[in-house]
């Protein structure tokens, strides 16, 4: 195994699959901010099997940051300037060799795969047996695994050349400040605390949904669908957000630690309480089976054991070609005890909403009393909202983050073992329980009708609505 990371930045950026989608759309860009905004001056070394000269590759990152944020000139020229290229097959040690060469005197490099799960162990053994590991961290890109055991052989195979504190799983999701405002939110306001438990919390509804459909990835999606995309760990970890309890210190362990309590806390998934959906028109889509069964929509309700969360259930519903593209948490508080007015319905108790994409708000829906004789209210929104047009991209945030050696918006190895553990039922399936087959929904519709029974005593889902048009 490789040496422990010191806890100096990394003085070099290797980046596995320099050549395609991901590198296109959010590397380049991050690392023209990171350039920009901090100033960061260290060797980037993209490694790819392409055919690829280092020059194609300058043209390509031109392009990217053109197409997906504002060029800087200065910026890009030091980014141009420090841009390296490697080509060569990952199972060839000929690569690794060029690798090792082309890092010089580097002593703390980094290395992010950004790349199929399937080449992480053909790619971390090259480093490891070349000498590029020594010293070094390396950056692992979701999906991590397709159940608990494919993750529990990946950990293993990450392990057997890094250790731990050397590994960075990345989550782009824990780096949108919409997310990370969610855990300050939390613990930064004691008015927050006598309220966020069984006592007074109904239910919670998280719901991410896009009004869009795979977008020509149809392989890749009949590979993942819904669960795997997106509940396993964006979802899951806002979950965590919402139910952990503080951690004892701001120290990334006591952070982690609380996590992974919460995560053991969760119940595995009863599939009799998940309801899949699939989009009309899903098996038309390139390189979607005619008789597939993968889900693109999918509702299911959660359970967690502890004293806080006993007996709540938190809701979870994400789909394609849903009628918005938003991220919302809506927390429903519980109606008073005894009904003073009787003007109030059954929608019409307390709640905090969290809007968390594509605008950024936190709300609080109160009752107040209309002008008048009459005691008769009306529901009151408080809305806190966020401009975030100048702050970090979560790829600027998380990338950067990293380089420092800073852990706490990564996931650690027993964490990831834990959320795939939630939904390891639904993905390998239970000895005896039968899996329902995926209901066909319209686009534009919230996902199949059956999803609605979920929730039914809890008066149904709220749908995020346009934010400029949110009820107030």
């Amino acid at each position: 195994m490789a040496n422990a990371p010191s806890n100096l930045p990394s003085d070099a950026f290797v980046f596995f699959g320099a050549t395609g989608d991901l590198a296109y759309k959010k590397i380049f860009p991050a690392l023209q901010a990171m350039i920009r905004r901090d100033g960061m001056d260290i060797p980037i070394i993209g490694v790819a099997h392409a055919g690829w000269s280092v020059e194609q590759l300058r043209e390509r990152a031109r392009d990217s940051i053109v197409k997906h944020d504002t060029l800087d000139p200065d910026a890009f020229a030091k980014l141009s300037a420090n841009l390296g290229y490697i080509d060569g097959d990952y199972a060839d040690a000929a690569t690794f060799a060029a690798l090792k060469q082309a890092l010089g005197g580097a002593q703390r490099p980094i290395h992010y795969l950004a790349i199929p799960p399937s080449l992480f162990a053909t790619v971390v053994q090259g480093l490891d047996k070349a000498g590029c590991a020594t010293g070094a961290r390396v950056i692992v890109e979701k999906p991590f695994g397709r159940d608990l055991a494919s993750a529990h052989a990946l950990n293993a195979t990450l392990h057997s050349v890094f250790p731990e504190e050397a590994i960075f799983r990345i989550d782009h999701y824990l780096g949108k400040e919409a997310v990370q405002n969610l855990l300050y939110f939390r613990f930064a306001n004691t008015f927050l605390e006598p309220i966020w438990n069984r006592h007074y919390v109904d239910s919670v509804q998280i719901t991410m949904a896009e009004n869009f459909g795979v977008q020509g990835r149809g392989s890749f999606y009949e590979e993942v669908g819904t669960i795997r995309d997106v509940v396993q760990n964006h979802l899951l970890q806002v979950v965590a957000l919402l139910a952990m309890d503080a951690p004892t210190t701001r120290d990334v362990d006591a952070l982690r630690a609380e996590k992974l309590r919460l995560f053991r806390a969760m119940r595995p998934l009863d599939p009799r309480e998940v309801v899949r959906g699939q989009f009309d028109g899903y098996r038309d889509e390139p390189g979607v089976a005619r008789d597939s069964k993968v889900e693109t929509f999918v509702a299911l309700r959660l359970h967690i054991d502890t004293w806080r969360w006993a007996g709540v259930p938190f809701y979870i519903r994400a789909g394609k070609n849903l009628p918005i593209t938003a991220t919302e948490v809506f927390v429903d508080l519980k109606r008073p005890p005894v009904g003073v007015f009787d003007d109030i319905g059954a929608r019409d108790s307390n709640y905090f909403r969290f809007r968390l994409s594509p605008e950024v708000s936190i709300c609080a829906g109160t009752r107040v009393k209309k002008v008048g004789e009459d005691m008769v209210g009306e529901r009151v929104e408080l809305v806190a909202r966020r401009q975030l047009s100048r702050e970090k991209s979560p790829y600027e945030r998380l990338l950067g983050d990293a380089i420092h050696g800073e852990a706490s918006l990564f996931t650690r190895d027993d964490s990831v073992e834990a959320a795939w553990r939630v939904v390891e039922p639904m993905v390998s399936g239970v000895p005896g329980v039968h899996i329902e087959p995926p209901s066909p929904y319209a686009s534009g519709q919230w996902g199949p009708a059956a999803a609605a029974k979920l929730v039914a005593a809890r008066e149904g889902w709220h749908d995020p609505l346009a934010e400029q048009s949110a009820p107030c």
